[in-house]
């Protein structure tokens, strides 16, 4: 059971970066992020006066922290993400930048949070950060048509991932996850809607390739990956939930591949095994704490 539902978190959190890759075809990215998160927000309003026992004793400072942490983890991280699929970054690529997050963020632990951080782990992050290097270069040297600032938009959106994150774990009461995901998808719901309708781009298109993007967003990457993202990390511990985000990846890179035929060659796969060892180096010299926080909250990692 533990086998199944680690595969369906990967394949669901992988599906974000595959339905932004479709959806680029026909509407730019605030659109896509507009009509993804203007329903879902309603629906999960909707719903809130079911749930009223997870809102008690969340106060205006807590609520607040919670917004500002879905405008990070959540606004910022998804248009970065959108933005770079659109301007032609590959999915693979994008997935690999985004996932060396757990990466940076164990690497600042040390100064930011005055956490001990090992040797293995610094060399995790080296190891890590050249494989994204390898990848990127393997994209835009197999004639894509990326511009090549294109490449640092995803770098953006997994900062400001790792901003929320430290917010995150500086918050000392967490809110329910019922609760983040409902502040965070109304945020980001609010945040897309002024900018597709300050750019006039609120109107969908009649394509039914946007819906289908919306759809797959909502059910497989939303839904799908953050109900089954809590449910993982509630059977088997945060360790095990970040080495699986690790391997979204090779996975959206393997999909794109076969669903979009984006290049994915030798030094791409070569690309992709050095992340694979870097999580394989920072989890042999993590030092010995029993459990740790979770990281930000899913929907948020969630693309």
């Amino acid at each position: 059971m533990n086998v199944l539902l680690s595969a369906a978190l990967v394949v669901c959190w992988s599906s974000g970066f595959i339905g932004a890759k479709l959806g680029a075809g026909s509407a730019s990215a605030v659109t896509i992020l507009m009509w993804r998160f203007l329903p879902l927000a309603l629906l999960l309003i909707a719903t809130a006066p079911f749930t009223r026992a997870s809102w008690r004793g969340l106060s205006p400072r807590a609520l607040g922290r919670q917004v500002l942490i879905g405008l990070l983890s959540q606004s910022g991280y998804l248009l970065a993400v959108y933005v770079a699929i659109q301007h032609g970054v590959s999915s693979g690529t994008t997935a690999l930048i985004d996932g060396a997050q757990p990466l940076v963020a164990g690497a600042l632990a040390g100064p930011l949070l005055r956490q001990y951080v090992s040797r293995g782990q610094w060399l995790g992050l080296v190891l890590g950060l050249t494989g994204v290097v390898v990848v990127a270069a393997a994209d835009a040297g197999s004639g894509a048509d990326a511009p090549g600032w294109a490449y640092l938009v995803p770098f953006l959106g997994m900062f400001s991932l790792v901003a929320a994150t430290f917010l995150e774990g500086r918050t000392r009461t967490p809110a329910p996850p019922s609760v983040a995901l409902t502040v965070h998808c109304t945020v980001s719901a609010v945040v897309f809607s002024v900018l597709a309708l300050s750019v006039r781009a609120a109107q969908p298109p009649a394509e039914a390739s946007f819906w289908i993007a919306v759809t797959w967003l909502v059910v497989l990457s939303t839904f799908g990956g953050y109900g089954i993202y809590w449910l993982v990390l509630k059977r088997s511990g945060v360790a095990r939930v970040n080495t699986l985000m690790f391997l979204m990846a090779p996975v959206t890179a393997l999909w794109g591949a076969l669903m979009f035929r984006e290049p994915f060659g030798a030094q791409s796969a070569c690309g992709l095994l050095i992340g694979l060892a870097a999580v394989a180096v920072v989890h042999r010299g993590a030092p010995g704490t029993a459990r740790r926080r979770a990281p930000v909250g899913s929907s948020a990692r969630q693309p």
